[in-house]
């Protein structure tokens, strides 16, 4: 079976794991800060919050956005659930909006019509690695006084405009979950330009202490901490970044061997006239999180049936980027909801198979099945 994804993972991290875990400092510590240190250095930013996941990361950059219940949060369906989950968190409303056909980020001429007296931010999602439109959703906001939030959970190692995301606006969310370019197991950060967003995120993730474990088991004077303000568990472990600074080590090769990968999908797949491929426009750099082909009209089968056959090859897929709007929890209170061209492209495309190694064999039997099946 050839995998849809895998994490890129060597002795290396295993021996850095292993000797932090030896240290005697097994939660959050000083590799958790030196890996906030090196992930400001790798993405310019000026500030780094490390917490356990990217959901929680989000949660944390609504609070201190000031999102409280009744307000309303623009961001678009076609995004995992946790996107709109962490407004939900709040109290307040996800206020969905449609995406770009041919990048699947949010779309901005749709996210302005949306805009009310009660909107207070939008989420914009790198939509698996491919960026937004950063510039244009500042321009946005800022003309109607609002918070910009970035879920940036799939673009570790993406760009914009000659720079790395994480360093154009106040809050940015990335995930190290293992589906993404690199993983800490579960993890997540928070990158930040503002001092005290920055401060209060470092409260936030551990329940609002006024000192930190480390500082009062390090201190030679009795120190007694305060809970300044009700906070959260949002804790990484020492271990966890001592893999995460190993892979941050990795991951500009990591992206320049998936990138190869989608070049030679790219180049083999795009003779087939009833797909789609993904593109970068001018000043995008995608570090291909994952692969996405789109089914056109006159595909010869359904997107579920190519899938299908797929896997009776031996080779993984996944369905296109969820609606939230359509899931279980979303559906009753957003049944009037229509969003067409999310609903199209999320129901016509599909993720293949990209990961680091990925030998030159298993690349060969995908194109091999797709080709069979769409020519």
């Amino acid at each position: 079976m050839i995998p849809i994804a895998k994490p890129y993972l060597t002795k290396d991290e295993a021996q850095s794991a292993y000797d932090t875990i030896l240290t005697g400092w097994v939660t959050q510590g000083p590799r958790v800060e030196e890996f906030e240190k090196k992930f400001c250095e790798y993405t310019g930013a000026e500030y780094a919050v490390a917490v356990s996941n990217c959901t929680t990361a989000l949660h944390l950059a609504t609070i201190v956005s000031e999102i409280r219940e009744g307000d309303e949060v623009i961001c678009p369906s076609m995004s995992y659930v946790a996107s709109s989950n962490c407004i939900k968190y709040t109290g307040a409303k996800p206020v969905f909006a449609e995406v770009e056909s041919e990048t699947y980020n949010i779309d901005l001429s749709h996210a302005e019509k949306l805009i009310t007296d009660k909107t207070k931010a939008i989420l914009i999602v790198h939509q698996i690695g491919m960026p937004a439109d950063i510039d244009a959703f500042r321009t946005l906001c800022k003309k109607h006084n609002l918070k910009l939030i970035e879920d940036a959970a799939c673009a570790t190692g993406s760009a914009y405009k000659g720079k790395k995301i994480g360093s154009h606006s106040e809050l940015v969310c990335f995930s190290f979950h293992p589906r993404k370019v690199i993983t800490t197991g579960e993890g997540g950060m928070i990158t930040t330009s503002n001092e005290a967003h920055y401060k209060r995120l470092k409260l936030l993730r551990q329940h609002g202490m006024s000192v930190s474990d480390r500082v009062r088991h390090q201190s030679d004077k009795i120190i007694f901490e305060d809970h300044t303000e009700i906070g959260y568990n949002y804790r990484m472990t020492d271990f966890q970044a001592a893999i995460g600074i190993r892979q941050l080590e990795k991951l500009d090769w990591i992206i320049g061997e998936r990138r190869k990968i989608a070049v030679k999908y790219i180049e083999e797949l795009k003779s087939i006239d009833c797909i789609r491929l993904p593109e970068e426009r001018e000043g995008y750099f995608s570090n291909y999180q994952s692969f996405s082909i789109y089914l056109k009209d006159n595909s010869p089968i359904s997107r579920n049936e190519l899938m299908q056959k797929l896997l009776d090859d031996g080779i993984a897929s996944r369905r296109g980027i969820m609606t939230s709007h359509r899931e279980t929890a979303y559906k009753n209170e957003f049944k009037e909801i229509k969003l067409p061209v999310s609903e199209d492209a999320s129901d016509r495309s599909i993720m293949i198979p990209l990961y680091i190694p990925m030998t030159g064999e298993e690349i060969s039997r995908v194109i091999t099945a797709i080709k069979k099946y769409l020519n």
